[in-house]
């Protein structure tokens, strides 16, 4: 198990990687070029800058979340080929530098979504909140403006320059159905994973998240099916997931200690977090410790154990802890924490064989 941190950058982010270099048994950093327009090629001058300067403070920066992937090629229209060709090279670019893995979705418009991005839990601290009902009532503007005034800090997913273009992009999904969009993912990963492979990467797909429709968008990585499907598109050992506990967990439907014993060999890259799912389909996001919410962390890490799972882990969105001042979900302090009980059971599950 390689434990990462994920960061975002030098100029973006209220954590450094002096804070990170303070948490035991961290061996990497999870980093992108967040600065950068989504559909544009990541230059080789600026993929090594910033490896070297993650390597400067001795983490390896194997893992890239995310290389966002343009609109275009979602919709399969007829500027997919272009931005296909760029997201290619940015492949090329991150080959050289030593990058294994890029995390990757393929949401339309939105990545993450969330209505509250600092609930009050019982114990004082905050944490990220969906309120199913509330996103059924909701107009999508409002939730941008939601999630717009939550941070002074970019949040992945909700970039400017899209978010500006809303109606635009609602209307062009009005007539994909969710066969469309298996079918633009299939036609784009025919066409970058041979070069991932020539490249050395596994590109490793984030469930969405939530795990259902929002906004009568189509989503379509939501459970064990799509899992599968999505292996189906393509044996090349570059197609890979991103196995995450907290987003395919949101669904009661998704037992994962089961999904992480079928799909672990299939995903280099895992997130591991814990949610509290209600009764009526709300969730907020806890502490990682397992009997804090819904997911068997426990039961997820002995998977990983029993198979010796060397790929790359990281602790996902966190609560805000002690006044901490950060991201939404992104703080030093529980993610920390969440690092320590995943380390602790690990080592405890590879000492007991």
């Amino acid at each position: 198990m390689n434990i990462t941190f994920r960061w975002y950058g030098r100029d973006n982010d209220t954590v450094t990687l002096d804070h990170v270099k303070q948490i035991p048994g961290v061996k990497g950093i999870v980093w992108a070029l967040h600065q950068k327009p989504v559909g544009e090629v990541w230059e080789k001058e600026e993929v090594k800058a910033e490896m070297d300067y993650i390597q400067s403070y001795g983490f390896h920066g194997d893992v890239v979340e995310s290389v966002n992937i343009h609109e275009a090629i979602k919709l399969g229209n007829e500027d997919r080929d272009r931005y296909i060709e760029k997201y290619k090279q940015t492949i090329r670019n991150l080959g050289e530098v030593g990058v294994k893995v890029i995390c990757y979705n393929f949401m339309p418009i939105f990545d993450w979504t969330r209505t509250d991005m600092f609930k009050a839990l019982p114990d004082g601290s905050t944490a990220l909140f969906f309120e199913k009902d509330k996103v059924v009532n909701l107009d999508p503007q409002e939730l941008i403006e939601t999630v717009a005034s939550a941070s002074d800090l970019t949040l992945p997913g909700w970039e400017p320059e899209k978010m500006g273009r809303i109606k635009e992009l609602f209307a062009a999904y009005e007539s994909v159905t969710e066969e469309d969009l298996w079918e633009n993912l299939g036609y784009f990963l025919n066409e970058i994973l041979p070069v991932a492979e020539e490249a050395g990467i596994k590109m490793a797909i984030h469930p969405d998240d939530p795990p259902w429709t929002i906004f009568g968008l189509p989503r379509i990585m939501t459970g064990r099916e799509s899992l599968e499907k999505l292996l189906s598109i393509s044996e090349s050992p570059s197609n890979g997931i991103t196995f995450c506990t907290g987003s395919l967990g949101a669904s009661p439907k998704n037992d994962m200690v089961a999904l992480a014993a079928e799909f672990a060999h299939k995903s280099p890259f895992a997130h591991i977090r814990n949610v509290k799912i209600f009764e009526n389909g709300d969730f907020i996001e806890t502490s990682h410790l397992t009997s804090d919410g819904s997911i068997n962390i426990k039961g997820v890490v002995k998977e990983l154990s029993d198979i010796q799972y060397d790929g790359y882990v990281r602790p996902d969105h966190g609560r805000h802890l002690w006044g901490e001042v950060c991201r939404p979900g992104y703080g030093l302090y529980d993610r920390a924490l969440g690092i320590m009980y995943l380390h602790g059971l690990w080592d405890a599950y590879q000492a007991s064989k």
